[in-house]
């Protein structure tokens, strides 16, 4: 019955923090830092999930195939390759490192 409970907490919360966002004054959501940190909040969000998935086993730091993958993506975003052809590199370098035992 325990999940039950947090399934029913976890509901109430998320329709509290979309109401208190639907509150905010207009005034507020106008002002240049807001729309500035609106803007910037989700890229260092993903880019912190990405680095933790990444390089991140528990607390210890390692650097494997994943790794690999990310500085093949990288490489590929910053020559301006299409989505599909990022995430292609990514995935063939990161199944090649783990073929050849990485």
């Amino acid at each position: 019955m325990n999940i039950w409970i947090a399934i029913a907490v976890t509901a109430v919360g998320c329709y509290a923090v979309k109401l208190l966002g639907l509150l905010v004054p207009v005034g507020v959501l106008e002002k240049p830092l807001v729309k500035r940190m609106a803007a910037l909040l989700p890229v260092a969000l993903l880019a912190a999930l990405t680095a933790q998935q990444t390089f991140a086993d528990g607390q210890a730091l390692i650097l494997d195939a994943k790794a690999a993958g990310l500085l093949a993506a990288a490489v590929a975003f910053v020559l301006r390759a299409p989505f599909l052809l990022i995430i292609g590199a990514a995935v063939v370098v990161t199944a090649g490192v783990r073929a050849l035992g990485g």
